[in-house]
């Protein structure tokens, strides 16, 4: 890798702001109240992450939390800012791809029109590699430039961050997306050539000391939600943190052992594998699994949606997710969601493109981490749960 980097390493005091996340109203929320979901749903799958899956198959010092803004249902947004002086954004903190991205002042797409764009010329600090770039996720396509300049999280800074600048965005998920971007944290093995994630910058540029970051996404309440770097608070979480290995180090995939619900093997029947991706709304399988599970919490096809009678947030069972021996129950009330707008409950579940991976595949979104707090430890190439609070 090529590296953007300033060579020059500072000495912070230790602090352990917060960064905070807001949960803001996802795009199918907002499509679904416009009365466009429909047809939405039948033209996009539904997961963000990045489409190279097809193709490839403790106390710290240093410790920054950010924290995030909840969309109902539920998109977890956080703010950064870009160049001197800054120019600011809200940024989807996407673990299920590993680049930056905003729009340009260049870009004429619909997405762009509605959302704050980056102005290249108002920003001292800003450096053009020259490099033009596409960057494909299951929702969409973004065709742009490559820009260096420094990037703020709260109280981070990564100098000569490469970023992706847009000039065309093709996509009506982004036209409706309540935020302006994305900001990958999967492997660098993800990330545009040449480029070094802004995780990666962050702890050479010695802004954090433990290559570590974990998520609390709240349930409930539009604030509070945090995704910190550099080290974990043990007050968003109860017990002990058990940890799982990754099976491969390029997204933050693990071996899911099995799926079941009173104790019958529902998915997953000989091991599968499994990504957890804060970018993804839902819990996302193979169709004929997701079929399976619809038909035990008569979840009803309506409107490219499933539709599950409200009632069974009373009465349903847990869905056990067994990762690495480890029993990890995902209650009906986290699983069948409740929408305010039109007093229907939706399937938590969905199925994946099975064109994803030859193999029985699960994407563990928001609605898996909601319920467990989640650590993504870098260093050691392993993922850490426990019930959140």
């Amino acid at each position: 890798h090529l590296c953007w980097l300033s060579l020059v390493f500072f000495l912070f005091p230790m602090h352990r702001e917060r960064i905070p996340l807001t949960k803001v109203k996802s795009v199918r929320e907002s499509l679904r109240e416009k009365g466009l979901l429909k047809n939405f749903l039948r033209e996009h799958p539904y997961n963000m992450i990045q489409f190279r899956l097809m193709k490839n198959s403790s106390y710290v010092r240093k410790f920054a939390s950010h924290p995030l803004r909840n969309y109902l249902d539920k998109v977890y947004v956080g703010n950064i800012s870009i160049g001197t002086p800054p120019q600011q954004f809200s940024v989807v903190f996407d673990t299920g791809s590993a680049d930056l991205w905003v729009p340009s002042i260049y870009c004429k797409s619909k997405a762009c029109v509605t959302h704050r764009s980056f102005n290249p010329s108002h920003s001292s600090t800003f450096h053009l590699p020259g490099i033009f770039i596409e960057l494909e996720y299951g929702s969409g396509k973004i065709l742009g430039f490559l820009g260096q300049d420094t990037i703020r999280i709260d109280k981070l800074t990564s100098t000569g961050q490469a970023f992706g600048l847009s000039k065309v965005e093709i996509s009506r998920t982004f036209e409706h997306a309540i935020y302006d971007g994305i900001l990958g944290l999967a492997y660098p093995s993800l990330a545009m050539p040449g480029t070094t994630a802004v995780f990666d910058n962050l702890k050479k540029q010695g802004q954090i000391s433990e290559p570590v970051f974990a998520f609390y996404l709240s349930t409930d309440k539009e604030e509070g939600s945090v995704v910190m770097f550099g080290g974990v608070d043990k007050k968003y979480y109860k017990g002990d943190l058990k940890w799982v290995p990754l099976s491969q180090p390029h997204y933050w995939q693990i071996t899911l052992d099995r799926i079941t619900w009173r104790g019958e093997v529902i998915g997953c029947p000989s091991g599968c594998q499994a990504i957890m991706d804060t970018g993804t709304t839902l819990l996302l399988g193979p169709s004929k699994e997701v079929a399976k599970i619809h038909s035990f919490i008569s979840a009803v096809h309506f409107q490219e949606e499933y539709v599950v009678p409200c009632n069974a947030r009373n009465v349903l069972p847990d869905i056990v997710f067994t990762i690495n021996n480890v029993d990890y129950p995902v209650p009906v009330r986290a699983y069948v969601l409740k929408v305010a707008s039109n007093n229907l409950c939706y399937s938590g579940f969905n199925d994946i493109m099975d064109t994803l991976s030859e193999s029985e595949f699960w994407i563990l979104g928001d609605v898996f981490l909601r319920v467990y707090f989640t650590v993504f430890d870098r260093g050691q190439n392993r993922i850490g749960l426990a019930p959140a609070v």
